[in-house]
């Protein structure tokens, strides 16, 4: 592949949700196919590793989320300063959007979606003859193909022959996050089965990326992921996709598969309310075959704030899709937005309440209640009419659209949410509710009553749900 010299590349992620980074497994994989000598450093586990930098000829940043973003600039500056002639990219959702700071910044490419083929040849183009690294060089490709992204527009996606991720040299997975039971504490592994969403949720990050389009993983690689982190230790999987339904009978192939080699081997998914209704037939299957819990995008109880989010589903939904996943014995852990430009303090103790209507408490991650919605670039809720009279210019230090809400009281109960859950995080869920019930009355002026979560329909209380002990969200 390479033009007669074997390209030293150094992959780095920051931060990923408290799980071994996916995103240096599957690039790791085709680089070292092709022939490079790859090093992947998760600096979220590890330190950085200083020879490793300044012997490198391509360092490649993977940038998922927005708090992965953040944390990635101070590591550019100190790559830079260890190694000024290395090639510098960076890859993942937050790449594309934010390709103007990341110049700045001596990245010279960045890609968004399938980005694998890309990275192979970004890295192949500096063996040609001439060819030369270093901010400024003839090698700066600002506008390297990416094949999605804000800058670019989400063009035709490639499909891509997808290969087993390669995770040698990554932290062990006793090291990352663990699945949280009433017993103990569970190795968990991460892989996904598919790529992008089919869908166009306004304030999403993949659909700048993706633009409704979606990539299918073949069941043979997924399952020789998840063989491969079974026997690194693996006893519960986490399915990353956006969107685990966006292709049913896919992923209904992959977890019949799972369970009859690994009976054990439980896993946890993330499912729209409106795939959880519409294939609410096949719901005992996931939990026969070993789903714990499934993870949906609730977002909010307000059906104005809904449509527009384009979210797909109405508040009459969320009440269905508990039901039905408590009658195939599965838990469904809901996601919010509950603070937004068009949140009221109202809207906030309703979405408060029917928390505790649905007996979802233990169900929620404190960190839930205080979720500010974040506006990066490419996003479509800077189409919305009213978005210029919301929403600010660019804010580069923020890495996003900043907005202040009219209600001062509104942004006032945010931080102080935000406040309440930094200091819970090894609270109990319910005492970490009562407080934020508590602070949300106060703010909307409405008398102290007794705290909805302290009594459950049943007139007890649920077993606690398993859940993954990362505190961070975004």
């Amino acid at each position: 592949m390479w033009h007669n010299a074997t390209m030293r590349v150094v992959l780095i992620s920051t931060y990923e949700l408290g799980r071994q980074p996916f995103g240096l497994a599957s690039p790791a994989a085709w680089l070292r196919r092709a022939g490079a000598d790859v090093i992947a450093l998760d600096v979220s586990r590890q330190s950085l590793d200083p020879g490793a930098v300044a012997t490198a000829d391509v360092v490649a940043f993977f940038l998922p989320m927005h708090t992965a973003t953040r944390l990635a600039l101070p590591v550019i500056a100190r790559v830079r300063a260890l190694n000024p002639v290395a090639r510098l990219c960076a890859f993942g959702l937050y790449a594309p959007p934010n390709r103007a700071l990341l110049l700045e910044h001596g990245i010279t490419a960045t890609f968004g979606a399938e980005i694998e083929a890309d990275l192979v040849a970004f890295v192949a183009a500096g063996t040609r003859p001439g060819a030369c690294g270093g901010p400024g060089g003839p090698e700066v490709l600002a506008d390297w193909p990416s094949r999605g992204g804000a800058a670019a527009g989400p063009g035709p996606i490639a499909r891509l022959e997808f290969i087993t991720p390669d995770r040698t040299g990554l932290p062990p997975l006793e090291r990352y996050a663990m699945l949280q039971e009433p017993d103990g504490r569970r190795v968990v592994g991460y892989t996904e089965s598919s790529r992008g969403c089919k869908h166009l949720c306004r304030h999403c990050p993949v659909v700048p990326i993706y633009g409704g389009q979606f990539r299918i993983v073949p069941a043979d690689v997924v399952m020789a992921d998840i063989r491969n982190q079974v026997a690194a230790g693996a006893t519960h999987i986490t399915f990353g996709d956006p969107d685990f339904f966006n292709g049913p009978s896919h992923a209904l192939t992959i977890v019949d598969a799972l369970h009859a080699e690994f009976p054990l081997l439980t896993y946890d998914a993330t499912i729209k309310v409106e795939h959880l209704l519409r294939h609410a037939s096949v719901l005992a299957r996931l939990r026969a075959t070993g789903c714990l819990f499934v993870t949906s995008a609730v977002e909010s109880v307000d059906d104005a704030l809904l449509a527009r989010l384009e979210k797909g589903h109405a508040a009459g939904d969320i009440s269905r899709a508990v039901a039905l996943c408590r009658q195939a014995d599965l838990a469904l852990v809901p996601t919010f937005v509950p603070f937004t430009p068009w949140t009221t303090l109202g809207g906030y103790v309703a979405l408060l309440q029917t928390v505790a209507d649905l007996d979802l408490v233990d169900c929620v991650a404190p960190v839930q209640y205080a979720i500010r919605l974040l506006i990066p670039g490419g996003s479509r809720l800077l189409d919305l009419p009213d978005a210029g009279a919301i929403i600010g210019d660019f804010d580069p230090a923020a890495l996003a659209y900043p907005w202040t809400h009219e209600d001062p009281r509104v942004d006032a109960l945010q931080r102080e949410v935000a406040a309440i859950v930094g200091r819970g995080l090894s609270a109990d869920r319910r005492a970490v509710f009562e407080q934020v019930w508590e602070h949300a009355l106060e703010y909307a002026g409405r008398r102290t009553v007794q705290t909805p979560a302290c009594e459950s329909r049943s007139g007890s209380r649920r077993p606690p749900v398993p859940y993954l002990n990362e505190p961070w969200y975004c």
